[in-house]
């Protein structure tokens, strides 16, 4: 643990570092218990600095020996850095310090995942490996060399000499320490090569554990369709003479984009047709992408700061949306990416951890890798294009890249390119990353003399330290359509800046139909009194397939709260609604599987919370199991043709077209399943060749109570691949009745296979138990406190995914007396654990609130 409770950390309080390093030479003796690691670094001042002594970060270090121009010197060390008095002056900087990789659970710095060395360094890792000014505009280039008996040997930039017992590795391009990468261990590369469009031959691996290699190619594909396609939309050419990709079981995120050495969670790289599920592979796709997407929006061009996180997260969610929908459907990308926005940003910028996409302070910066930084940050680079149009938006990139390659930038930076390629004032724009909440936006109407009136007026509720919100820019796209189902206006972007704006649309023949919003044009919310027949007549005519999807989103919500608040019986005219669209041959299977899903409970008990009524789980829950049944017993017939027509026949291709037409057959499975009670789900489970086809199958069995054999069957089958059992755990959990999850998550823990000490399997299970809404939340408590119990656990060592996952408690405050009364306790429980993590004390107590 650390040695006190860190202060808060202002973005006012910047300033310059006192020192910059020109170069940074590194030698690994590796060894699990006592790595020595050797630093020669160049320091110079900072001309634009503080000046003073000099301040290196650095905790659970044992330092050896120190120098300065090869004179031995003693540092006052503390257990967060060092301070000494230092020539005002270029200096030399040498140290030798001892670390213990097989000690650090935390995975932060250099630790060891099943006897292999792996690094992670962002945020503020790379000071567990050495003394250094762990700060990302700090940047200079790193020359390393590996000693060990290792296979293979590995670290930024390009290959040196290499010989028996070590390696060199030389980084030409500036990087901050975040970006540092080191592994190490008996890897096989799965190799393959990609000339850029100048003509330069790259060198591509991707490392892995052997038996693993047979689920590399996939990855390899994306890696080169992302190659080509940052250098085909962005211009942006790979600029080292090799890539390589590591997986990597034990890891906190996703993957790391460190320079010319991208570390992967094994989850999001390892891709097999029969142990990896089509959006296992889409999900991989898009990883790939993102994290070499990074090597010019994050590495090439870093953040000054860590306030600054959004402008290379943000950046580089919205251009791996982009390649998405790209590879894939546009708009069933843009449809997954609201409903994933809607789930945990909304939910973030609804409660006590709501803060600005650019936060102005911070106690822990690893709770800030959060939805608001990177789903709202991309969300925000998506207004910006629509705002400035395609055509601007590529030039002020280029623009951006040219101006600030080799820089650590800020959102000021970012906003003035855009300002000096178009002349545009931006400065109520920045009110997007200043401020937190979601906006929301009442809309009203008015039609007399063949001119329609929209009126829209915009207000964003307070959030924690932000009580008053001036209006800020907001793209509205609005089409209209006729009562007879054309379009009279099409797709206009309306500019919104006033508190109330007014538009009209003239010569008119009738009063038309608005469609608003067309493609989620910007993260808000519209407050509209909407009859479930415009819902209704916008599902079946609208030509914008987000506005389509989202009417009949509606429906479904209205419905549900009219059964669980009113007592009403399920909405027939929503199902005749989505029945009509689940038919329609003529629309993307992908998106009649999305119309034929449900608001999740999470929403529902949000909607209900914002309509002054206390969500009751349970009830919820019951809701949603009733029109499922109610739908499914509708739409039996059209369910048995869709799942006999859209069965694949040919040899599986995780594709678009493939993993539509396996969307819908199951979706078309799950409700067969309601009435037939598991047997044609067992036909599947028991004939499968794709994890698709056999995870869909295994769901319907664990819903319709049939799923014991299945259990066994799925675990004999994989129980030596890691990868599926975490489905394994998950499943179970996840599909678990309210009353029984809490017991299951419990009895799996149990299991021999249960480490919390992998975040993949801690995710798994415990995750899977807040994923199951009524059962996480069921009025005994026993999912509060079972999750308490784990975080507890688990904080001592690993704090960061422990803070991570307290975040399951942030809409306490939604609930009836007793649940508030339950998750307070708790969230008092884990504060009064002795010794607690600085980065859950921080997460529990913005959550816990007074």
């Amino acid at each position: 643990m650390k040695d006190a409770a860190p202060q808060a950390i202002y973005l006012a309080d910047y300033t310059p570092p006192a020192h910059l390093v020109d170069h940074v030479s590194l030698t690994f003796r590796l060894d699990p218990e006592k790595t020595r690691v050797l630093s020669r670094i160049s320091f110079r001042p900072n001309p634009e600095g503080p000046g003073g002594p000099l301040r290196l970060d650095g905790e659970d270090l044992t330092l050896i020996s120190a120098r300065i121009d090869g004179a031995e010197v003693t540092p006052q060390v503390t257990p967060r850095g060092l301070t000494m008095e230092v020539p005002d002056a270029p200096f030399t900087w040498e140290a030798e310090v001892e670390i213990a990789p097989i000690n650090n659970t935390a995975l932060e710095g250099l630790y060891m995942s099943n006897g292999m060395y792996c690094t992670q360094c962002e945020a503020e890792g790379f000071r567990k490996i050495t003394y250094y000014p762990d700060r990302p505009d700090v940047m200079a280039t790193f020359d390393v060399r590996i000693e060990s008996d290792e296979k293979i040997k590995l670290s930024n930039g390009n290959p040196g000499q290499s010989g028996d017992g070590f390696a060199e590795w030389h980084d030409p391009w500036p990087k901050p320490a975040y970006l540092f990468a080191l592994v190490a261990g008996d890897l096989i590369n799965h190799p393959d090569t990609f000339t850029t469009k100048s003509g330069k031959d790259v060198e591509l691996n991707i490392w892995v554990r052997p038996g693993d290699e047979h689920k590399c190619a996939f990855g390899m594909e994306a890696l080169k369709k992302s190659m080509k396609w940052d250098e085909d939309v962005y211009g942006r050419e790979y600029d080292l003479d090799i890539f390589n990709i590591v997986a990597v079981d034990d890891f906190n995120m996703g993957a790391m984009e460190n320079k010319g050495l991208n570390i992967f969670n094994s989850s999001a790289v390892l891709a097999s047709p029969e142990t990896s599920t089509d959006m296992n592979f889409e999900r991989i796709e898009a990883i790939i992408a993102h994290e070499y997407f990074h090597n010019w929006t994050g590495n090439r061009i870093t953040c000054r700061d860590w306030f600054q996180l959004c402008l290379k997260e943000g950046l580089t969610v919205f251009r791996d949306a982009q390649f998405t929908a790209d590879m894939r459907s546009e708009p069933v990308k843009r449809i997954d990416d609201v409903i994933t926005l809607r789930a945990r940003q909304f939910r973030e910028d609804n409660g006590p951890l709501a803060h600005p996409v650019r936060p102005a302070s911070f106690v822990e910066i690893n709770n800030f890798y959060t939805a608001t930084v990177y789903e709202k940050g991309a969300e925000l680079i998506g207004m910006l294009k629509t705002l400035v149009g395609d055509e601007a938006y590529y030039k002020a990139l280029d623009l951006y890249f040219e101006r600030h390659d080799g820089d650590a930038a800020t959102i000021e930076d970012w906003l003035k390119v855009f300002e000096d390629t178009t002349g545009r004032d931006l400065a109520q724009f920045k009110r997007w990353y200043e401020d937190a909440g979601t906006p929301r936006v009442a809309v009203s109407e008015d039609y007399a003399d063949g001119t329609y009136t929209l009126t829209f007026e915009q207000h964003t509720p307070p959030t924690p330290g932000q009580d008053d919100k001036p209006p800020r820019v907001i793209p509205i796209a609005v089409g209209l359509l006729s009562p007879n189902g054309d379009e009279v206006q099409p797709t206009k972007v309306l500019e919104m800046t006033e508190a109330r704006q007014s538009f009209t649309f003239d010569n008119l023949s009738s009063k038309p139909i608005p469609s608003i919003l067309r493609g989620f044009s910007a993260p808000v919310i519209i407050e509209r009194d909407t009859s479930n027949d415009e819902r209704a007549f916008l599902l079946a005519h609208d030509t914008d397939p987000f506005n389509k999807w989202e009417a009949g989103r509606d429906l479904a919500r209205n419905a549900l709260v009219a059964m669980i608040r009113d007592g009403a019986a399920p909405d027939e005219a929503y199902i005749d609604a989505v029945h009509t669209v689940a038919r329609d041959d003529s629309l993307d299977p992908a998106f009649r599987a999305l119309a034929l899903g449900l608001p999740s409970q999470d929403d529902l008990a949000q909607t209900l919370f914002d309509t002054g009524t206390t969500p009751d789980p349970q009830a919820i829950w019951d809701a949603i199991e009733t029109l499922r049944h109610a739908r499914a017993e509708r739409m039996q017939d059209t369910a048995t043709r869709l799942y006999a027509q859209f069965q694949v026949s040919e040899p599986y291709r995780p594709d678009a077209e493939q993993s539509g037409a396996r969307s819908l057959a199951n979706a078309a499975l799950s409700l067969i399943n309601r009435l037939d009670g598991g047997a044609q789900a067992q036909k599947q489970f028991d004939t499968a060749d794709n994890m698709t086809q056999q995870l869909a199958a295994f769901s319907c069995l664990l819903q319709a109570g049939k799923g014991d054999a299945a259990t066994r069957a799925f675990y004999d089958q994989w129980q030596n691949d890691r990868l599926v059992i975490d489905k394994w755990f998950m499943m179970q959990v996840v599909h678990a009745a309210p009353e029984d999850a809490a017991a299951t998550a419990a009895r799996l823990t149990e299991h021999p296979d249960f480490t919390m000490k992998n975040p993949n399997r801690f995710r798994a299970t415990l995750g899977a138990l807040t994923m199951n809404a009524a059962g996480f939340h069921h009025v005994s408590g026993a999912g509060y406190d079972r999750l308490a119990d784990w975080l507890i656990r688990l904080d001592p060592l690993n704090p960061q995914t422990t803070a991570r996952m307290c975040s399951a408690f942030e809409t306490w405050r939604r609930y009836d007396d007793t649940r508030q009364g339950l998750i307070k306790s708790q969230l008092d429980r884990i504060l009064a654990t002795p010794n607690l993590s600085p980065d859950t004390t921080e997460m529990v107590t913005r959550i816990r609130g007074s």
